[in-house]
């Protein structure tokens, strides 16, 4: 691989695999719709800056013209899965074969539905029962029938330098501020969360590997952890002193009365209740070590880059 396209740039995994890609020597072409927040982000880097929309088919042809490999980490909002989710996946499915590009598809866990009490191996059913795993998997499909060669990789919740929008950068950017801050789900509950340049070393790993493509990986976090564990360390590191109560269901449904985000989260609450944890024996298997960052050195970079 000597050059390759990253759609979602100036996201949360997206701007972790750009990070990864420049590490490496790699030319990146960044992709998103803003073209000054990919400027900021990029400013000190040597990357070719495309400002566009995925769902445009001629922007993104153009892009991913003589790439070699296409990384697809875009994120779209929860009130647009059903209608645009389909659209995007053939979208990105048609400019890589214009460009006869490889794909590195980021993925998360709602398509394998429910947790059965141990680490999900790959080889598992997938059974969503919610709307948003159901469209993952639809997608999925698309993918796999395109003829494409490509990979997919399942994450747990992000969390890391610019991850300013999940569950857990919510959390400390708050006790950053030293605002009221919360936590969503129960605190008592060991869950899995990954630091994303760890899932961007795996993710360019893979990519490199001829061996990755044709599959689906699982790229688990460093261990599980409780909401209460997590609290404790930031507040170590920031010297918070007030309480961070926990968000319930009741909350987040009240809330998306007025909220469409909420609203569509409502569904994805079970996983804050019975969290899915991956096993990554396949990755250390077949390509390596999986990079795992232990929780306290994430969550204390995560602090010190939201402190800015």
């Amino acid at each position: 691989m000597k050059k390759a396209l990253v759609l979602g740039a100036s996201g949360s995994m997206g701007s972790a695999i750009v990070n990864e890609l420049i590490q490496r020597g790699i030319d990146v072409t960044v992709f998103a719709r803003n073209k000054e927040k990919l400027q900021k982000l990029y400013d000190k880097h040597q990357v070719t800056v495309f400002s566009g929309d995925v769902f445009n088919k001629r922007n993104l042809e153009e892009a991913s013209k003589s790439v070699d490999v296409i990384f697809h980490a875009i994120n779209i909002p929860y009130q647009e899965w059903r209608d645009k989710q389909p659209k995007l996946m053939k979208n990105i499915l048609e400019a890589a074969k214009a460009s006869c590009a490889r794909l590195a598809i980021v993925d998360n866990i709602y398509a394998y539905g429910r947790s059965k009490g141990t680490p999900i191996t790959e080889e598992v059913r997938k059974n969503p029962h919610t709307k948003k795993g159901k469209i993952r998997l639809d997608s999925e499909e698309i993918a796999k029938q395109s003829g494409v060669p490509l990979f997919i990789a399942h994450f747990p919740d992000f969390y890391g330098p610019n991850a300013g929008s999940t569950l857990l950068n919510y959390t400390l950017d708050n006790m950053v501020k030293n605002k009221k801050a919360r936590f969503i789900g129960d605190q008592s509950i060991s869950r899995e969360y990954i630091y994303t340049p760890d899932g961007a070393k795996a993710m360019v790993e893979l990519a490199l590997n001829e061996k990755a493509y044709g599959h689906n990986w699982n790229i688990p976090g460093s261990g599980t952890i409780t909401g209460e564990e997590i609290v404790q360390i930031a507040k170590s590191i920031t010297g918070y002193n007030k309480s961070v109560p926990t968000v319930s269901k009741k909350m987040i449904q009240f809330i998306g009365l007025f909220d469409k985000f909420m609203k569509e989260f409502v569904e994805m609450y079970y996983l804050t209740e019975d969290p899915v944890v991956l096993d990554g024996s396949k990755y250390e298997r077949e390509i390596g070590l999986l990079p795992r960052t232990p929780y306290r050195i994430g969550i204390e970079e995560t602090i010190n880059r939201l402190r800015g």
